[in-house]
């Protein structure tokens, strides 16, 4: 898992800024080319999406074969790779009820 991440973090280092590059923390770039890295790398889509109280919005992507990864996304536009992992299980959804996004 943690080679997963590091991956992914070269990945969107390589798509974001040079000065993102040296980034010794989270993995972070515009919302766009995290998930389309994420698409693209581990064929993942969001599935849930909430606010948090500062404003920010964490997304939840999964992928079929269980890779899942959990984003921030700023008001400022800026977007961090807060947790990745595999062996992601869906619950049954409620019915009625439909994600939007």
């Amino acid at each position: 898992m943690m080679y997963r991440m590091f991956t992914l973090a070269i990945a969107v280092a390589c798509t974001a800024a040079p000065a993102l590059a040296q980034q010794t923390e989270r993995p972070c770039a515009q919302r766009n080319d995290v998930l389309a890295q994420l698409k693209d790398q581990y064929d993942e889509k969001p599935v849930g999406v909430g606010m948090t109280e500062n404003g920010a919005v964490i997304e939840l992507t999964t992928s079929e074969s269980g890779t899942w990864s959990l984003v921030l996304s700023f008001p400022n536009g800026r977007s961090c790779l807060m947790a990745t992992g595999e062996s992601w299980e869906q619950a049954p959804a409620k019915l009625g009820t439909e994600i939007r996004f």
